[in-house]
C-alpha cells in the first residue's frame, strides 16, 4: 500500500507547511480532511522514494568491502598519516606507505 503526503491548508484553501502522512489503496480516494485534527488538507505531489539501481541506498551497499572484494577490487583505508592498509581484496600489498 502506498504511503501518501499530505498539506494542511489554512481557510482560504493556502498550504501552512504542516504535513502528514496517510497509507491508502490507491483506489481509495484522496482525503479532504486530516484524520486526527479535521483541519482541510489536499494531496501533495512530491517525488517517490524509490531505491533504484543508482540510488544512493544501492550505491552504499555495492561499494562495501565485501563486494568489492567479491567483484575482484582490493580497497585499501588510510589508517594514519602515510600509511594505508587493505581492507577489502586478496591482491597486492597488505600495506602501503609507512615502514614497509
Amino acid at each position: 500500500m502506498p504511503t501518501y503526503v499530505y498539506e494542511i491548508l489554512d481557510a482560504n484553501g493556502n498550504p501552512t507547511g504542516e504535513t502528514f502522512e496517510a497509507t491508502q489503496l490507491m483506489r481509495e480516494k484522496p482525503l479532504t480532511s486530516d484524520p486526527t485534527s479535521g483541519r482541510p488538507c489536499r494531496r501533495a505531489i512530491v517525488a517517490p522514494n524509490i531505491a533504484g539501481k543508482w540510488s544512493p541506498l544501492k550505491a552504499k551497499s555495492a561499494l562495501s568491502n565485501k563486494n568489492l572484494e567479491r567483484m575482484g577490487f582490493t580497497k585499501y583505508e588510510r589508517k594514519g598519516q602515510g600509511y594505508m592498509e587493505r581492507v577489502a581484496g586478496k591482491k597486492g600489498p597488505k600495506t602501503l606507505g609507512g615502514n614497509d
